[in-house]
């Protein structure tokens, strides 16, 4: 029954529950709600087990049956963590002094879980990698303490196997897998200074020599690193606080790419701005990047760093792989208005573009078929709730909290890889009872002035199309970086040309329409007297300009004093220019 549909943990305040998700979503009644207020909530990895505190006790159930396998009276926890091979639960609460106890007491803990006995006890002052981490096999595990990182073998707590001295190391993640063990350590600069990144192989920690690679930047007040699933490379995010140039308010952020064989690179994003999201794919050989100022730029690059496809630019700050790799969901939540793409990867065509405004989370589904969004508390308060989705844009099953009632959080079973296949993608929306949200096409908003008028196409940003769609509307290869500021300036020179006044404007205008030439058309009347013909050319001319001048109004195009001036003075013209008339 897991295997066929994944299980959604659901945490508020009315209490914990679970529903299997599609096609089923009803409620696991092997799983028995709790009503009190649960502070945090885990499964274990392969979504075996399922713990939570609920600020009385910790609790761990078999997810099959929902038999409790382990309870510890523990009501100030606050978070929770389960080892990969499910052999350790790891507990944390928040650290205190008593006058009884001014060192404090150890509020890290590590537990057995098949015997419930306590393994080892730490101080753990500070939230930021309270966690230990652990290899896949559980023969390596590590802490952070006071600039070295501890690791132990075979869950021996009581025993550091080896050491890791830096100066100041303040971050460190370990790759996933098993042997050979890697990790990442990152050391922020010191009195101007650079900061660095260095990737290590356990136990190989003698000098920086020993380093697999090295990478150093100025500009990073800290840094967030990510490795790809085969434990080859390593994408870092350095961040400044505050961005020198004045261009963001968000600081500044460079992207960098480190091997485990050394090599190294700097990736180059077209488009100045924030990186919002950086998500390697589950072939572990090309990742994307959301970054730019809005409408944000998302491309995938290969492991050259080169641009494999790029999607243009849209309301979008966040991009999600599906756990087989093979659709990529775009999308925009937080302060966006919550709009989805989700693309066919290997083909890069577009699948569907479901929104879901207000949502504050998202995650796939272990099955690579659905998602989940939800909007919950206390990033925003009211609306709270949570939609299952298939890809295809329909929504399957929603759940709106009560008005009185809030939703903290929702969370997918975990499962190991290869479960759940990849399967052949639809492009057809799936049926569904709630139907899809796909936006309708909205109209523009347009003044009463200008209802009646010819329409006039004018956007706050340009967006640029996905690769593919440019190719087709206009038939050439995608411009280099060089070609396209060779044609920024091209466009800016044109443009500073017209930059004319009106009124030079309107007589060039006049000047440089071609006259007709029909052998067959009248001449015009002449008087016999130049001055006359003189007078006549001059107001025909005048009123051909206001004629003009009413073309550009109705068209809702703004008009300067002077030309106002100049359209309240047609019925004189024309007064005038009929009495010469009738004198010739």
């Amino acid at each position: 029954m897991a295997a066929s549909a994944p299980l959604l943990a659901v945490r508020g305040s009315v209490g914990t529950s679970m529903l299997f998700g599609p096609p089923l979503c009803k409620e696991n009644t092997a799983f028995t709600s709790d009503s009190r207020r649960c502070k945090f909530f885990v499964f274990s990895k392969d979504g075996s087990l399922f713990a939570w505190c609920n600020g009385e006790t910790v609790n761990i159930v078999n997810v099959a049956d929902g038999k409790h396998v382990q309870s510890f009276d523990l009501p100030k926890t606050a978070c929770l963590g389960i080892s990969p091979q499910n052999s350790v639960l790891v507990t944390w609460q928040p650290y205190s002094k008593t006058q009884e106890t001014v060192q404090g007491e150890p509020n890290l803990h590590l537990w057995n879980i098949k015997t419930g006995e306590c393994l080892k006890a730490f101080y753990q002052k500070k939230m930021q990698s309270w966690c230990p981490s652990w290899s896949d096999d559980e023969s390596i595990s590590i802490r952070s303490v006071n600039n070295e990182l501890h690791f132990f073998e075979n869950n021996r707590f009581d025993t550091i196997a080896s050491k890791l001295h830096l100066q100041k190391v303040t971050d460190f993640v370990l790759s996933p897998g098993s042997q050979p063990c890697k990790v990442a350590v990152y050391v922020p600069g010191i009195k101007g200074g650079p900061s660095f990144v260095r990737l290590y192989q356990y136990p190989n920690f003698a000098g920086p020599t020993s380093a697999l690679a090295n990478k150093s930047f100025f500009k990073a007040d800290r840094v967030t690193m990510l490795w790809n699933k085969k434990a080859t490379a390593v994408l870092v995010t350095a961040s400044t606080e505050v961005d020198k140039t004045g261009a963001s308010y968000y600081g500044e952020q460079t992207l960098h790419y480190i091997a485990t064989n050394g090599e190294g690179a700097v990736v180059q994003l077209p488009k100045n701005g924030p990186i919002y999201d950086v998500v390697w794919s589950p072939n572990s050989t090309e990742f994307c990047v959301v970054y730019g100022f809005m409408p944000a730029k998302v491309t995938v690059f290969n492991l050259k760093c080169d641009p494999v496809f790029d999607f243009g630019t849209g309301p979008r700050n966040a991009a999600y792989y599906s756990p087989q790799g093979h659709l990529l969901v775009l999308a925009g939540f937080g302060n966006l208005r919550g709009q989805m793409e989700v693309w066919d990867v290997k083909k890069y065509k577009l699948v569907s573009k479901p929104q879901a405004p207000d949502s504050t989370f998202f995650s796939w589904c272990p099955d690579g078929e659905h998602v989940v969004t939800a909007t919950c508390a206390p990033r925003l308060r009211v609306g709270n709730g949570y939609k299952i989705w298939h890809y295809t844009g329909p929504v399957l099953h929603k759940y709106d909290a009560p008005s009185d009632g809030e939703l903290w959080e929702v969370l997918w079973q975990s499962f190991s890889d290869g479960v759940f296949p990849e399967k052949t993608i639809k492009y057809q929306a799936v049926p569904s009872e709630l139907g899809s949200t796909e936006p309708k096409p909205a109209q523009v908003y347009r003044p009463p002035a200008l209802r009646n008028k010819p329409i006039t196409s004018s956007k706050l940003h340009e967006e640029e199309p996905p690769q593919n769609m440019k190719s087709q509307q206009g038939g050439d290869k995608p411009l280099s970086k060089a070609a396209l500021k060779n044609q920024k300036k091209r466009e800016a020179k044109k443009a500073a040309k017209q930059e004319t006044k009106p009124d030079d404007m309107e007589e060039k205008v006049l000047e440089s329409q071609p006259k007709p030439a029909s052998p067959t058309a009248p001449a015009a009347a002449t008087s016999g007297d130049p001055e006359l013909d003189k007078k006549i050319k001059n107001l025909k001319k005048k009123i051909k300009a206001i004629e003009q001048l009413k073309d550009h109004q109705a068209a809702g195009k703004p008009l300067e004093k002077n030309q106002i001036e100049k359209l309240q003075k047609e019925a004189l013209l024309l007064q005038e220019l009929e009495e010469l008339e009738l004198g010739i």
